[in-house]
């Protein structure tokens, strides 16, 4: 799942899990039915407002790096130190969430890697396509927690994406009624494009178009 078959994976509101591609519309939460939304930033118009160049200037003390990703006992070490951590329900390793036991990798992934000297303090992994890329994970250090090290990753995959002339940076989904994922728009809500499944188009993002999207997904 390559290049522009990934590519067209993506805009019909389809996203990675271990070796495949899906999609869903709903979850449920707290025994609630919640729609779901997919998101994506066009990258020509993504435009860095204060908030984001803070933390670029906050963090501009690691070194990062982006390369092929390759899995390793640091990386496995560093997603445990994470685990431990979150208050959601996270997979059990990153070889099954990327893998489930698979030899082969059907995508072409890599990482943005960021160190504080030696140490890697976090990873964030994502698949490359023609003209988009897709965020898959991102795991971090809690030692490190003050230096909002998700959302920085967020944006080193947007500058490496932009660098590489890609026009799409698939971050995943929000969900309506449920606020944890709505971090998904930090880096610019005003480039940031969410999916009408009905349709099969890709609409400016507002909560306006949210909210209306959900009402249609919960009358039918």
């Amino acid at each position: 799942m390559t290049g522009s078959d990934l590519d067209l994976w993506l805009s019909m509101g389809y996203f990675r899990m271990h070796q495949e591609v899906f999609t869903c519309r709903y979850l449920i939460v707290n025994d609630t039915l919640c729609p779901v939304h997919w998101l994506r930033l066009f990258l020509p118009v993504v435009r860095f407002e204060a908030k984001q160049n803070s933390l670029l200037r906050r963090n501009a003390q690691f070194s990062v790096t982006v390369t092929p990703f390759v899995l390793t006992t640091e990386v496995e070490a560093l997603f445990v130190r994470y685990r431990s951590m979150v208050d959601f329900d996270a997979p059990a390793s990153v070889e099954f969430w990327l893998q489930n036991g698979s030899r082969y990798n059907a995508f072409d992934t890599y990482a943005v890697e960021v160190r504080d000297g030696e140490r890697l303090i976090a990873v964030g992994i994502f698949d490359d396509g023609f003209d988009s890329i897709a965020g898959i994970m991102n795991v971090y250090d809690p030692d490190y927690r003050k230096y909002s090290l998700g959302k920085y990753l967020m944006l080193a995959k947007i500058n490496y994406a932009r660098q590489q002339q890609k026009l799409y940076y698939y971050p995943g989904y929000l969900v309506s009624n449920y606020p944890k994922f709505d971090y998904k728009l930090f880096p610019c809500a005003a480039a940031t494009e969410v999916y009408d499944d009905n349709s099969g188009l890709w609409l400016p993002f507002s909560w306006e178009t949210v909210n209306a999207l959900a009402a249609d997904m919960l009358d039918e």
